[in-house]
């Protein structure tokens, strides 16, 4: 009798569960797993949102392979991720390590590091326009006080995405910066207590002790924002003109196009959800790779403490 009113209770309990988590389960199913499998039907297929999907087979793939805007919008992203992420990286730690101090006032400075993290990018936009504008920007003020000439900034091709990686850096390191000061806080404090008896200075215990303890932190840190700037969509559609115009988002001369740029100019500007659905996959699967290759590098480089 006890065991049938055990059954009866896991079976009660597992209705209620199961109504629980039915939000997440139908959100799910619905708003991503049938748009995962639509976009990869559609990118089998010439459709214009307008019109019935017509099924091409791999004809988006073979358009794909020979468009050469496809490539420079890949090339962008590479070299986009190339500068942000060490960049960042290397910002959000030093900056970790210095507030990680017992300093009075810290609670202020790492207010005032987070607020770009949740400020819009229009408002960002303004900021970086009243230091990037080549007619009235600070920057080129300065340089022209210092007797240099004026750029052009973010209507220069070679500048461009240099100074986006700059603005995003400043933006997004407040996030990375909390993700590594709780990772530093984690280090247990004996481990410095017993390097300092041993006579270990400053640089010798960061490196010796910091670094591996935190190389968790930093594998996820890496990870986190290879994805973000695979796909990095607003900083470039706002920065470079695309809430005026969309089709002249990526600009100068597609030099700032990135890839999830790309991929909202051909579906939603022109129309070329096929297309554009293609550019997901192969965006996909890059993504895919990349985190597989980290995954594994994990391995040699991330300390797992015993």
């Amino acid at each position: 009798m006890e065991t049938v009113k055990k059954n009866a209770l896991k079976k009660s309990e597992g209705r209620w569960g199961l109504l629980m988590v039915s939000p997440y389960i139908v959100h799910f199913v619905v708003f991503v797993a049938v748009t995962f499998l639509a976009s990869l039907y559609f990118s089998f297929s010439d459709y214009d949102i307008l019109n019935p999907p017509k099924w091409v087979g791999l004809a988006n793939y073979e358009k794909l392979v020979q468009d050469p805007v496809f490539w420079k919008a890949l090339w962008n992203t590479v070299y986009f991720a190339v500068l942000f992420v060490p960049a960042q990286t290397f910002l959000a730690l030093v900056l970790a390590v210095a507030l990680n101090q017992k300093l009075r006032g810290l609670k202020l400075i790492r207010l005032a590091h987070f607020l770009p993290v949740i400020s819009s990018w229009t408002v960002i936009y303004y900021v970086a326009d009243a230091i990037f504008n080549p007619r009235f920007g600070m920057a080129n003020s300065l340089l022209m006080r210092l007797g240099l000439e004026p750029q052009k900034w973010l209507q220069d091709e070679l500048l461009v995405i240099p100074i986006l990686v700059l603005v995003a850096v400043w933006k997004g390191v407040g996030y990375i910066m909390v993700i590594f000061l709780a990772g530093l806080q984690n280090v247990p404090q004996e481990m410095y207590e017993a390097a300092d008896i041993d006579g270990a200075g400053t640089v010798k215990k960061f490196f010796k002790i910091t670094m591996p303890m935190i190389s968790g932190t930093t594998f996820l840190v890496l990870i986190l924002s290879t994805i973000s700037t695979f796909q990095a969509f607003e900083q470039i559609y706002v920065m470079t003109g695309g809430s005026v115009d969309a089709t002249a988002a990526g600009g100068p001369n597609n030099a700032s196009l990135l890839l999830m740029v790309y991929l909202y100019r051909e579906g939603f500007s022109f129309l070329h959800m096929g297309y554009a659905s293609a550019i997901a996959w192969v965006l996909f699967i890059i993504l895919f790779v990349l985190t597989l290759i980290q995954v594994k590098l994990q391995k040699r480089w991330v300390y797992y403490e015993k």
